[in-house]
């Protein structure tokens, strides 16, 4: 099925619940980029044991996908003061929920709570915050189904598959908040600030992937 081999199988389908997706990808330590920009395929995610947040996204969105959900992500957009950030989605009982692969204590899991995407989305305002506290979250985009790049092979290629986070850059986004409420918006305070900086997997640097 999809070209995955017997043992990637194996390991997706044991993750049957959303709960399960996450809790494996928090063991995948983040994969820092050292060696240049990626974009790894499920694949090469889980023999390489390491994700970046669009890379996380896609792993759990496959792994979704072999529940019965469709393999559905979301893109956080922010100032160009930090990183984008984006979470796989899934739904229980008409809610929505997400799978996120971060290395910091904000941006997480999501449970299936939310009435719709835009609710969904707004829990990650207030946390989404930069180093000196401006919280940086303007827009999220339209759910985007992975399954219409399966004839590129982006669940099994051994090449990055950049274009599927060129693609989700070009969908449609919603704004969260109007000038006016940007202009009055206040920033994080000192515990907020020390809470948002803590790293789960520490390599001297502080990206939010």
């Amino acid at each position: 099925m999809f070209d995955l081999h017997q043992n990637e199988r194996r390991l997706l389908r044991a993750l049957r619940t959303p709960e399960k997706i996450q809790n494996f990808l928090d063991t995948l330590p983040i994969n820092f980029e050292n060696k240049g920009e990626t974009c790894l395929s499920p694949r090469r995610v889980l023999r390489e044991r390491t994700a970046h947040c669009m890379e996380g996204a896609m792993l759990a969105a496959l792994a979704l996908r072999l529940q019965g959900h469709r393999p559905l992500v979301m893109d956080l957009r922010v100032t160009d003061a930090d990183y984008d950030h984006v979470v796989a989605l899934f739904t229980k009982s008409g809610h929505w929920g997400a799978i996120s692969k971060t290395n910091h204590g904000t941006l997480r899991y999501r449970d299936p709570v939310y009435r719709s995407l835009r609710e969904l989305a707004l829990s990650y305002f207030h946390e989404y915050t930069v180093s000196d506290g401006r919280k940086v979250l303007r827009s999220y985009s339209r759910p985007v189904d992975l399954s219409q790049f399966d004839s590129l092979g982006w669940m099994t290629d051994e090449d990055d598959v950049f274009y599927i986070p060129h693609h989700i850059d070009d969908v449609q986004h919603y704004a969260l908040v109007s000038r006016a409420q940007i202009a009055i918006l206040r920033r994080a305070d000192a515990m907020e600030r020390r809470i948002g900086a803590e790293l789960e997997w520490k390599n001297g640097k502080g990206e939010r992937r």
